[in-house]
Protein backbone atom coordinates (compact mmCIF):
# COMPACT_ATOMS: atom_id res chain seq x y z
CA UNK A 1 0.00 0.00 0.00
CA UNK A 2 1.13 3.53 -0.80
CA UNK A 3 0.11 6.28 1.54
CA UNK A 4 2.89 8.82 2.00
CA UNK A 5 4.27 11.69 -0.07
CA UNK A 6 7.73 10.20 -0.63
CA UNK A 7 6.26 7.03 -2.11
CA UNK A 8 3.92 8.98 -4.39
CA UNK A 9 6.85 11.09 -5.64
CA UNK A 10 9.03 8.01 -6.20
CA UNK A 11 6.30 6.23 -8.17
CA UNK A 12 5.59 9.31 -10.28
CA UNK A 13 9.25 9.73 -11.14
CA UNK A 14 9.65 6.03 -11.91
CA UNK A 15 6.67 6.16 -14.29
CA UNK A 16 8.00 9.20 -16.12
CA UNK A 17 11.47 7.68 -16.35
CA UNK A 18 10.09 4.48 -17.88
CA UNK A 19 8.07 6.41 -20.43
CA UNK A 20 11.03 8.66 -21.26
CA UNK A 21 13.13 5.56 -21.93
CA UNK A 22 10.42 4.12 -24.17
CA UNK A 23 10.19 7.36 -26.17
CA UNK A 24 13.98 7.57 -26.45
CA UNK A 25 14.04 4.19 -28.16
CA UNK A 26 11.71 5.52 -30.87
CA UNK A 27 14.59 7.51 -32.36
CA UNK A 28 16.08 4.36 -33.90
CA UNK A 29 12.69 3.49 -35.40
CA UNK A 30 12.38 6.69 -37.37
CA UNK A 31 13.90 4.96 -40.36
CA UNK A 32 13.01 3.81 -43.86
CA UNK A 33 9.76 2.27 -42.55
CA UNK A 34 8.80 5.64 -41.08
CA UNK A 35 9.66 7.35 -44.37
CA UNK A 36 7.53 4.81 -46.27
CA UNK A 37 4.59 5.56 -43.99
CA UNK A 38 5.03 9.28 -44.68
CA UNK A 39 5.12 8.66 -48.43
CA UNK A 40 1.93 6.58 -48.32
CA UNK A 41 0.11 9.28 -46.35
CA UNK A 42 1.50 12.11 -48.45
CA UNK A 43 0.39 10.41 -51.68
CA UNK A 44 -3.17 10.07 -50.38
CA UNK A 45 -5.56 12.20 -52.43
CA UNK A 46 -8.38 11.75 -49.93
CA UNK A 47 -8.33 11.76 -46.13
CA UNK A 48 -6.27 9.87 -43.58
CA UNK A 49 -8.68 7.65 -41.67
CA UNK A 50 -7.27 6.81 -38.24
CA UNK A 51 -8.65 3.76 -36.43
CA UNK A 52 -8.01 2.13 -33.07
CA UNK A 53 -9.81 0.38 -30.22
CA UNK A 54 -9.76 1.09 -26.50
CA UNK A 55 -6.81 3.20 -25.34
CA UNK A 56 -5.35 3.01 -28.84
CA UNK A 57 -8.62 4.52 -30.01
CA UNK A 58 -8.13 7.51 -27.72
CA UNK A 59 -4.64 8.02 -29.11
CA UNK A 60 -5.96 7.57 -32.65
CA UNK A 61 -8.50 10.36 -32.10
CA UNK A 62 -5.76 12.72 -31.01
CA UNK A 63 -3.53 11.81 -33.95
CA UNK A 64 -6.42 12.41 -36.36
CA UNK A 65 -7.03 15.81 -34.78
CA UNK A 66 -3.33 16.71 -35.02
CA UNK A 67 -3.15 15.66 -38.67
CA UNK A 68 -6.27 17.63 -39.55
CA UNK A 69 -4.98 20.80 -37.88
CA UNK A 70 -1.58 20.60 -39.58
CA UNK A 71 -2.61 20.31 -43.20
CA UNK A 72 -3.47 16.62 -43.60
CA UNK A 73 -7.25 16.10 -43.84
CA UNK A 74 -8.08 13.36 -41.37
CA UNK A 75 -10.73 11.95 -39.08
CA UNK A 76 -11.22 9.06 -36.67
CA UNK A 77 -13.41 6.05 -37.41
CA UNK A 78 -14.27 3.60 -34.65
CA UNK A 79 -13.35 0.12 -36.01
CA UNK A 80 -16.30 -1.51 -34.24
CA UNK A 81 -18.71 0.93 -35.88
CA UNK A 82 -16.94 0.47 -39.21
CA UNK A 83 -18.11 -3.16 -39.22
CA UNK A 84 -21.66 -1.94 -38.77
CA UNK A 85 -22.01 0.65 -41.48
CA UNK A 86 -19.23 3.19 -41.02
CA UNK A 87 -17.03 1.52 -43.65
CA UNK A 88 -19.01 3.76 -45.96
CA UNK A 89 -16.93 6.64 -44.60
CA UNK A 90 -13.77 5.16 -46.14
CA UNK A 91 -13.00 5.33 -49.86
CA UNK A 92 -10.26 4.04 -52.17
CA UNK A 93 -8.86 7.59 -52.35
CA UNK A 94 -8.27 7.61 -48.60
CA UNK A 95 -5.49 5.98 -46.59
CA UNK A 96 -5.95 4.25 -43.24
CA UNK A 97 -3.66 4.63 -40.26
CA UNK A 98 -4.47 1.74 -37.91
CA UNK A 99 -3.28 1.61 -34.31
CA UNK A 100 -3.05 -1.58 -32.23
CA UNK A 101 -0.30 -2.36 -29.75
CA UNK A 102 -0.69 -6.10 -30.26
CA UNK A 103 -1.44 -5.81 -33.95
CA UNK A 104 -4.13 -8.44 -33.46
CA UNK A 105 -7.09 -6.38 -32.21
CA UNK A 106 -10.04 -8.24 -33.70
CA UNK A 107 -12.14 -5.18 -34.58
CA UNK A 108 -9.21 -3.72 -36.53
CA UNK A 109 -8.06 -6.98 -38.15
CA UNK A 110 -11.63 -7.58 -39.36
CA UNK A 111 -11.32 -4.50 -41.56
CA UNK A 112 -8.21 -5.72 -43.40
CA UNK A 113 -9.92 -7.76 -46.15
CA UNK A 114 -12.34 -4.92 -46.81
CA UNK A 115 -9.54 -2.39 -47.14
CA UNK A 116 -7.63 -4.71 -49.48
CA UNK A 117 -10.73 -5.16 -51.63
CA UNK A 118 -11.23 -1.39 -51.85
CA UNK A 119 -7.57 -0.81 -52.61
CA UNK A 120 -7.24 1.62 -49.70
CA UNK A 121 -3.58 2.01 -48.63
CA UNK A 122 -2.87 0.98 -45.05
CA UNK A 123 -0.27 2.26 -42.58
CA UNK A 124 -0.07 0.32 -39.34
CA UNK A 125 1.31 1.43 -36.00
CA UNK A 126 1.85 -1.53 -33.68
CA UNK A 127 4.21 -2.94 -31.09
CA UNK A 128 4.58 -6.20 -33.02
CA UNK A 129 6.15 -6.12 -36.50
CA UNK A 130 5.14 -9.77 -37.05
CA UNK A 131 1.45 -9.19 -36.26
CA UNK A 132 -1.41 -9.61 -38.71
CA UNK A 133 -1.91 -5.85 -38.91
CA UNK A 134 1.78 -5.11 -39.52
CA UNK A 135 2.11 -7.74 -42.24
CA UNK A 136 -1.00 -6.55 -44.06
CA UNK A 137 0.09 -2.91 -44.18
CA UNK A 138 1.73 -1.00 -47.00
CA UNK A 139 3.95 0.54 -44.34
CA UNK A 140 4.46 -0.36 -40.69
CA UNK A 141 5.74 1.86 -37.85
CA UNK A 142 6.99 0.04 -34.77
CA UNK A 143 5.96 1.66 -31.47
CA UNK A 144 6.56 -1.36 -29.23
CA UNK A 145 7.85 -1.06 -25.67
CA UNK A 146 9.76 -3.51 -23.49
CA UNK A 147 7.52 -2.89 -20.51
CA UNK A 148 4.49 -0.80 -19.62
CA UNK A 149 4.95 1.80 -16.89
CA UNK A 150 2.12 0.04 -15.06
CA UNK A 151 3.72 -2.17 -12.35
CA UNK A 152 1.45 -5.01 -13.46
CA UNK A 153 2.68 -4.53 -17.04
CA UNK A 154 -0.97 -4.51 -18.09
CA UNK A 155 -2.45 -1.00 -18.34
CA UNK A 156 -1.48 0.74 -21.62
CA UNK A 157 0.90 3.48 -20.48
CA UNK A 158 4.31 3.50 -22.14
CA UNK A 159 2.79 1.98 -25.29
CA UNK A 160 0.17 4.69 -25.67
CA UNK A 161 2.80 7.36 -25.05
CA UNK A 162 5.06 6.02 -27.80
CA UNK A 163 2.11 5.80 -30.21
CA UNK A 164 1.17 9.40 -29.45
CA UNK A 165 4.72 10.63 -29.95
CA UNK A 166 5.11 8.70 -33.21
CA UNK A 167 1.80 10.11 -34.40
CA UNK A 168 3.12 13.62 -33.75
CA UNK A 169 6.30 12.75 -35.67
CA UNK A 170 4.24 11.64 -38.68
CA UNK A 171 2.06 14.74 -38.53
CA UNK A 172 4.99 17.16 -38.36
CA UNK A 173 6.87 15.34 -41.13
CA UNK A 174 3.81 15.73 -43.35
CA UNK A 175 3.36 19.35 -42.27
CA UNK A 176 6.85 20.22 -43.46
CA UNK A 177 6.52 18.16 -46.63
CA UNK A 178 3.38 20.08 -47.55
CA UNK A 179 4.97 23.46 -46.83
CA UNK A 180 2.24 24.14 -44.28
CA UNK A 181 2.54 27.73 -43.00
CA UNK A 182 1.54 29.61 -39.87
CA UNK A 183 -1.23 31.28 -41.86
CA UNK A 184 -2.51 27.87 -42.99
CA UNK A 185 -2.53 26.81 -39.35
CA UNK A 186 -4.52 29.90 -38.40
CA UNK A 187 -7.23 29.04 -40.92
CA UNK A 188 -7.71 25.79 -39.01
CA UNK A 189 -7.93 27.70 -35.71
CA UNK A 190 -9.89 30.88 -36.50
CA UNK A 191 -11.84 31.05 -33.26
CA UNK A 192 -9.03 31.17 -30.71
CA UNK A 193 -6.42 33.73 -29.77
CA UNK A 194 -3.90 31.90 -31.93
CA UNK A 195 -6.06 32.47 -35.01
CA UNK A 196 -6.41 36.14 -34.15
CA UNK A 197 -2.67 36.50 -33.76
CA UNK A 198 -2.00 34.85 -37.10
CA UNK A 199 -4.86 36.18 -39.24
CA UNK A 200 -5.86 39.60 -37.91
CA UNK A 201 -4.33 42.52 -39.78
CA UNK A 202 -3.75 46.06 -38.59
CA UNK A 203 -6.41 47.39 -40.96
CA UNK A 204 -8.97 45.19 -39.20
CA UNK A 205 -8.53 46.97 -35.87
CA UNK A 206 -7.02 50.40 -36.60
CA UNK A 207 -8.82 53.73 -36.21
CA UNK A 208 -9.39 55.25 -39.64
CA UNK A 209 -11.00 58.23 -41.36
CA UNK A 210 -12.00 61.00 -38.99
CA UNK A 211 -10.93 58.88 -36.02
CA UNK A 212 -7.25 59.39 -36.90
CA UNK A 213 -5.62 61.93 -34.58
CA UNK A 214 -3.87 64.42 -36.86
CA UNK A 215 -2.49 67.98 -36.70
CA UNK A 216 -0.35 69.97 -39.13
CA UNK A 217 3.14 71.34 -38.60
CA UNK A 218 3.09 74.65 -36.76
CA UNK A 219 0.14 73.67 -34.57
CA UNK A 220 0.53 74.79 -30.94
CA UNK A 221 0.94 72.06 -28.36
CA UNK A 222 -2.29 73.08 -26.62
CA UNK A 223 -4.24 72.54 -29.84
CA UNK A 224 -2.56 69.18 -30.39
CA UNK A 225 -3.61 68.17 -26.88
CA UNK A 226 -7.23 68.94 -27.75
CA UNK A 227 -6.93 66.65 -30.79
CA UNK A 228 -5.41 63.91 -28.64
CA UNK A 229 -8.17 64.25 -26.06
CA UNK A 230 -10.89 64.22 -28.70
CA UNK A 231 -9.54 61.10 -30.49
CA UNK A 232 -8.60 59.28 -27.28
CA UNK A 233 -5.54 57.38 -28.47
CA UNK A 234 -2.92 59.05 -26.30
CA UNK A 235 -1.11 60.46 -29.33
CA UNK A 236 -1.48 62.44 -32.54
CA UNK A 237 0.25 62.32 -35.89
CA UNK A 238 1.87 65.47 -37.30
CA UNK A 239 1.68 66.02 -41.06
CA UNK A 240 3.17 68.53 -43.50
CA UNK A 241 1.37 70.53 -46.19
CA UNK A 242 1.23 67.46 -48.44
CA UNK A 243 -0.25 65.50 -45.53
CA UNK A 244 2.82 63.31 -45.19
CA UNK A 245 3.61 62.11 -41.68
CA UNK A 246 6.61 63.95 -40.26
CA UNK A 247 6.27 62.99 -36.61
CA UNK A 248 4.21 61.82 -33.68
CA UNK A 249 3.36 63.40 -30.34
CA UNK A 250 2.45 61.11 -27.47
CA UNK A 251 1.63 61.26 -23.78
CA UNK A 252 5.30 60.52 -23.15
CA UNK A 253 6.37 63.50 -25.25
CA UNK A 254 3.95 65.65 -23.26
CA UNK A 255 5.47 64.56 -19.95
CA UNK A 256 8.95 65.34 -21.20
CA UNK A 257 7.80 68.77 -22.42
CA UNK A 258 6.25 69.54 -19.04
CA UNK A 259 9.46 68.49 -17.27
CA UNK A 260 11.30 71.07 -19.39
CA UNK A 261 8.77 73.80 -18.52
CA UNK A 262 7.63 74.25 -22.12
CA UNK A 263 4.81 76.76 -22.64
CA UNK A 264 2.02 74.64 -24.11
CA UNK A 265 0.13 77.59 -25.59
CA UNK A 266 3.06 79.23 -27.33
CA UNK A 267 5.27 76.35 -28.41
CA UNK A 268 4.84 74.68 -31.81
CA UNK A 269 4.30 70.92 -31.86
CA UNK A 270 7.33 70.68 -34.19
CA UNK A 271 9.63 71.54 -31.29
CA UNK A 272 8.54 68.64 -29.07
CA UNK A 273 7.29 65.93 -31.42
CA UNK A 274 9.19 62.72 -32.14
CA UNK A 275 10.47 63.13 -35.70
CA UNK A 276 11.12 60.26 -38.10
CA UNK A 277 8.73 58.13 -36.08
CA UNK A 278 8.10 54.47 -36.86
CA UNK A 279 5.11 53.95 -39.15
CA UNK A 280 3.51 50.76 -40.41
CA UNK A 281 1.41 49.52 -43.29
CA UNK A 282 -2.22 48.66 -42.52
CA UNK A 283 -1.70 45.37 -44.34
CA UNK A 284 0.75 43.85 -41.85
CA UNK A 285 -0.45 41.41 -39.22
CA UNK A 286 -1.62 42.88 -35.94
CA UNK A 287 0.84 40.52 -34.24
CA UNK A 288 3.67 42.23 -36.13
CA UNK A 289 2.46 45.61 -34.89
CA UNK A 290 2.50 44.23 -31.35
CA UNK A 291 6.11 43.07 -31.76
CA UNK A 292 7.13 46.50 -33.05
CA UNK A 293 5.52 48.14 -30.02
CA UNK A 294 7.23 45.69 -27.67
CA UNK A 295 10.64 46.07 -29.31
CA UNK A 296 10.48 49.88 -29.34
CA UNK A 297 8.77 50.22 -25.95
CA UNK A 298 5.97 52.31 -27.44
CA UNK A 299 2.18 52.12 -27.12
CA UNK A 300 0.92 53.50 -30.43
CA UNK A 301 1.69 53.49 -34.14
CA UNK A 302 0.58 55.48 -37.16
CA UNK A 303 -0.48 53.53 -40.25
CA UNK A 304 0.46 55.08 -43.58
CA UNK A 305 -0.09 54.41 -47.28
CA UNK A 306 2.54 54.29 -50.02
CA UNK A 307 2.73 58.11 -50.00
CA UNK A 308 3.38 58.25 -46.24
CA UNK A 309 -0.03 59.76 -45.62
CA UNK A 310 -1.88 58.59 -42.49
CA UNK A 311 -4.65 56.06 -43.12
CA UNK A 312 -5.01 54.77 -39.60
CA UNK A 313 -3.79 54.71 -36.01
CA UNK A 314 -3.51 51.88 -33.52
CA UNK A 315 -2.51 51.58 -29.87
CA UNK A 316 -1.86 48.79 -27.41
CA UNK A 317 -5.41 48.96 -26.08
CA UNK A 318 -6.75 48.15 -29.56
CA UNK A 319 -4.58 45.02 -29.70
CA UNK A 320 -5.65 44.00 -26.21
CA UNK A 321 -9.31 44.47 -27.12
CA UNK A 322 -8.84 42.40 -30.30
CA UNK A 323 -7.27 39.55 -28.34
CA UNK A 324 -3.90 39.80 -30.07
CA UNK A 325 -1.96 40.33 -26.85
Amino acid sequence: MTNNDEQFIAIGRRTISMELEAVQKLLDRVDSDFARACQVMLACSGRIIVVGMGKSGHIARKIAATLASTGTPSFFVHPGEASHGDMGMITAEDAVLALSNSGETSEVVTLLPLLKRMGTPLVSMTGNPESSLARAANAHVNTGVDKEACPLDLAPTSSTTTALVMGDALAIALLEARGFTAEDFAFSHPGGSLGKRLLLKVKDVMHSGRRIPEVTQGTKISEALLEMTHKGLGMTSIVDKERKVVGIFTDGDLRRALDKGVNLRKTDIDDVMTSHCKTISPDILAAEALKIMDDRKINALICVDADDQPVGAINMHDLLKAGVV
